[in-house]
């Protein structure tokens, strides 16, 4: 079953919070939150983890005893506004049409005036290798993707 998943508005209306605190509560670790766009969406399992409800546990894939996670760094230099922009949609819409079991928690971040841009990934092993292939293959290629830059804006 997939869990509901909230606004920030949401989240601080049912918690009698200041949009403010939750984003807070988010920048700080303390709330788990997915980034989709410009906004952010919490799962009801987070919330409920936030607030002192037990999270049944979930069996681990394959029946595993334990679970791997992998933390990714990428860092892309020399990609402009346009192109970061353009990339971020790619890869955050790879991620969330995945596989609903192996959910990733990506961010992206573009610095303009360095012109360098970091995507952290965050996971288990088989989907993160999956998300740096498509990177591999975007970057990699001459596919025109992150070309003609038009950093109007």
């Amino acid at each position: 079953m997939k869990d509901k998943m909230y606004s920030v508005e949401e989240v601080a209306d049912h918690l009698g919070l200041h949009v403010r605190t939750v984003r807070g509560y988010i920048r700080t670790g303390r709330l788990k939150a997915v980034r989709i766009g410009k906004q952010y969406r919490i799962a009801q399992a987070d919330l409920e983890e936030l607030t002192g409800r037990e999270r049944p546990a979930r069996p681990a894939p394959g029946g595993a005893a334990g679970r791997v996670e992998v933390s990714s760094i990428v860092q892309i230099d020399g990609i402009g506004h346009a192109a970061a922009d353009r990339l971020s949609t790619l890869v955050l819409a790879g991620v969330n049409t995945g596989d609903p079991a192996e959910t990733l928690r990506v961010q992206t971040v573009h610095d303009r005036e360095r012109e360098r841009m970091k995507i952290v990934i965050l996971g288990g092993a088989a989907a993160t290798a999956d998300v740096l292939n498509l990177l591999e293959g975007v970057l990699g290629g001459d596919n025109g993707l992150l070309a003609g830059e038009d950093d109007d804006d």
